[in-house]
């Protein structure tokens, strides 16, 4: 393994394995609502990442973007997509639900199938489409067993599904794109926040604690990406992808060992369900590459 490839490993996993401790850090701020946290998360981001773009000297790269009007258009898109992810993510963290936010990152690389062959119109080999059949047949397993669809897994999975293929079609920097799309929602982050605070809520979350803990949603947002960034320059996108599954893996594992939350017997066949059909498509995937 040459030098350039143990960083890059290096930076998958610290990329990654934050992103699996997100619950952990979202749920210092559950006495928050959640769109006060999202509209802080995005004045911090925004303000963080601009501290990274002067520093880096990559200020150019976003003046690009700015000045087309059919990229913008894409960004925005992405923008929406991105901010309903984190509200649920937040929201459902918040509500001790962390099992149904790691099962929609679980299920997010099978979206990216589907998405694939709606949009894209890709074509799926034989046990490509039975791992996509696996984790459907779960999530309908789930709904007859508990009643409800696990809606907040769904919007999660699809709305990053939808996120992704868009900056797929719009290939830009993560940094760079991040400074686009929190830019977009700093305008309604100020103002519901103005709203917020006329209407008497406590500035910063109303002690130094929470204060603490919002101003650091904007370097915990930022520097993950910048990490993902310098992996995905040094390793294959095959490689990288494998350790897509160390951030749902870590909010399950927070949820049932540190949180306590029980899942019942049908959300432990639909678990398994998406787990089969994850080793499926990566067994494809696997075999595929060797051909």
């Amino acid at each position: 393994m040459s030098a350039e490839h143990r960083r890059g490993v290096l930076f998958a996993l610290a990329c990654y394995g934050t992103w699996g401790l997100f619950p952990a850090f979202w749920k210092l701020l559950a006495s928050v609502p959640p769109t006060e946290v999202l509209a802080y998360r995005v004045i911090w981001s925004l303000l963080t990442v601009m501290i990274m773009l002067t520093w880096t000297g990559r200020w150019g790269e976003v003046l690009v973007l700015l000045a087309s009007g059919r990229r913008l258009a894409v960004l925005a898109a992405s923008t929406a997509c991105i901010s309903v992810n984190w509200l649920v993510f937040i929201r459902v963290v918040g509500e001790g639900n962390v099992l149904e936010a790691s099962m929609g990152y679980f299920l997010n690389p099978l979206v990216n199938v589907a998405l694939g062959v709606v949009v894209l119109g890709e074509r799926l080999r034989p046990l490509q489409w039975v791992a996509v059949g696996l984790a459907l047949a779960g999530i309908v397993e789930l709904a007859i067993g508990t009643g409800t669809a696990p809606w907040a897994a769904l919007t999660l999975a699809g709305t990053f599904g939808v996120y992704g293929l868009l900056r797929k079609k719009l290939p830009v920097a993560p940094l760079t794109g991040l400074a686009v799309e929190t830019g977009l929602m700093l305008p309604l982050a100020v103002a519901y926040l103005s709203w917020r605070v006329a209407e008497g809520a406590p500035l910063l979350g109303g002690s130094p604690e929470l204060g603490a803990a919002l101003l650091a949603s904007g370097p915990v947002t930022a520097l993950p990406l910048l990490w993902f960034a310098a992996a995905a320059s040094r390793l294959r996108y095959a490689t990288l992808g494998f350790f897509q599954y160390l951030a749902p893996t870590g909010h399950f594992l927070l949820a049932v060992l540190v949180y306590g939350e029980s899942p019942g017997p049908a959300h432990l066949i639909t678990f398994g369900c998406i787990w089969a059909a994850i080793g499926l498509y990566l067994a494809d995937s696997w075999r595929h590459s060797r051909r």
